[in-house]
């Protein structure tokens, strides 16, 4: 009977064991909180919501960018996009803005793609002389000026024309690719979207200013001379169509997308992609633009544009360009400001705090 009594003790005290809670390293996981929905995402999400992803912008950033462009006086274009994370945000992001020296990318994308073509060559030499000279920032004019000619490579010009803005290094690459209309076609076959080259600096700038393009402007102060005798109204609306349909016009959202692509290698060879991406390096225009705002360790490579004042009104003041994260994480930013009342110093800040902005969303 003893025996009998300790089996049936065991038995009852098994089965009790059996019916206890699972241990804590196994949770109890109830019918209800398997179907809990996510967390919804809105404009006051909870702290851990607000912790950014590589494949979605963080709210924080947005809200940053977005108070950036509120407060900032003109017509502003802002656009960020993740190339590795595929997200875009900003503002005016399809809306058409002045490129003015921006363009230099496409011709400077042109010919390369004809290198690649085998059509041309970096080392072809392009002889240069006062009937190629244009106007504003030209260095080789001074070249020309004391050697009456001056050769140089299609290398050398992409140098000039990129990392120094040369206006006379873009055009005389221009007329070695073809032209507007094969920049224009290299835009189009790429489908780069809403990106315009238009006629090269000396018939545009001219335009712009109510004047009409003629050899001798490009000679010392002369097409400053001119503009300046250039009736006040004719000017003002010679500046107003341009803006308001820039021949030479592109949204922010179509560059940071074309500047995706050249990152990814989709638009040139793999050599001229990296090419490409060097000179752009040294750019050196622009220091305090976007560029001071870039966290330091990163890399960064960009190019600028900067348009005609008239009065208190700035036009065509840009930087667009690829920043580059110690661990290989890339962002292509576009500020363009179409046109403005603020002074210079204010036009940095806005684009520097553009940069930081984005550092400071990577690195949290």
């Amino acid at each position: 009977m003893a025996s009998v009594r300790f089996i049936i003790v065991l038995f009852f005290i098994t089965s009790m064991t059996a019916c206890v809670a699972p241990s804590e390293g196994r949770p109890v996981v109830s019918n209800e909180q398997k179907n809990t929905p996510p967390p919804r995402y809105d404009n006051n999400p909870p702290r851990n919501a607000e912790q950014p992803t590589r494949n979605r912008p963080d709210a924080t950033l947005k809200r940053e960018i977005a108070e950036l462009w509120r407060t900032f006086p003109g017509k502003t274009g802002i656009a960020i996009k993740s190339i590795d994370g595929g997200w875009t945000i900003g503002h005016r992001v399809d809306e058409d803005f002045p490129q003015q020296s921006v363009s230099k990318l496409w011709v400077a994308m042109a010919v390369l793609d004809k290198v690649d073509q085998g059509r041309i060559s970096l080392s072809d030499a392009i002889q240069i002389g006062p009937d190629d000279l244009t106007l504003f920032y030209q260095p080789l004019a001074a070249e020309v000026k004391r050697e009456g000619r001056v050769v140089k490579s299609v290398y050398t010009l992409l140098e000039k024309a990129l990392a120094y803005s040369d206006n006379t290094a873009n055009d005389a690459l221009l007329r070695h690719a073809g032209g507007p209309d094969a920049v224009n076609e290299f835009i189009r076959r790429n489908n780069l979207g809403k990106i315009k080259f238009g006629p090269g600096e000396r018939l545009m700038q001219s335009k712009i200013a109510g004047l009409k393009w003629n050899q001798n402007l490009s000679q010392g102060r002369k097409f400053y001379t001119a503009r300046a005798n250039v009736p006040l109204e004719r000017r003002r609306q010679a500046l107003s169509e341009y803006l308001a349909n820039p021949i030479d016009g592109a949204s922010p959202g179509a560059i940071v997308d074309a500047l995706d692509q050249l990152a990814r290698g989709e638009l040139l060879s793999a050599n001229s992609t990296q090419l490409l991406q060097s000179i752009l390096k040294r750019t050196r225009s622009g220091p305090k633009r976007l560029k001071a705002g870039v966290p330091a360790g990163w890399e960064f490579l960009h190019k600028t544009g900067t348009g005609q004042i008239l009065g208190a009104v700035s036009t065509g003041y840009n930087d667009v360009g690829i920043m580059t994260a110690p661990d290989g994480s890339r962002y292509a930013v576009a500020v363009m400001l179409g046109n403005t009342t603020a002074p210079v110093p204010e036009r940095m800040q806005l684009m520097q705090s553009v940069t930081r902005a984005v550092g400071r969303y990577h690195q949290r």
